[in-house]
């Protein structure tokens, strides 16, 4: 076993596949609610940032390539977070006015 993980690339599988696990169920736990796509995009982050250095081999390219990927990673990760959250937030108002219309709309 100690062979098989002294190759990076066999340690970033073993990274990818735990990360998976816990992606998987933190994204079936409602208990933490948005946080839990929140998560679960996080973790997609780290994911691929390890498939690029470690699989695509930026780690060993010359260091304008590398910035390019990393920045435009981060990039996409961040805006995939922000539209997830905006889209939880109008939900969530969406809901609660739903369930203040019935008062709202009476006539009696």
């Amino acid at each position: 076993m100690r062979n098989t993980l002294s190759h990076p690339q066999h340690r970033a599988l073993l990274v990818l596949l735990i990360a998976t696990a816990i992606s998987f169920h933190v994204s079936h736990d409602s208990s933490i609610g948005i946080w839990a796509g929140v998560a679960a995009l996080a973790i997609a982050y780290v994911k691929a940032r390890l498939v690029m250095l470690d699989f695509m081999e930026l780690r060993h390219a010359p260091r304008s390539w590398r910035l390019v990927f990393e920045v435009s990673l981060l990039v996409v990760s961040t805006v995939l977070i922000m539209a997830y959250g905006v889209s939880e937030r109008n939900a969530a108002l969406s809901l609660a006015a739903d369930s203040v219309r019935p008062y709202l709309c009476d006539p009696g």
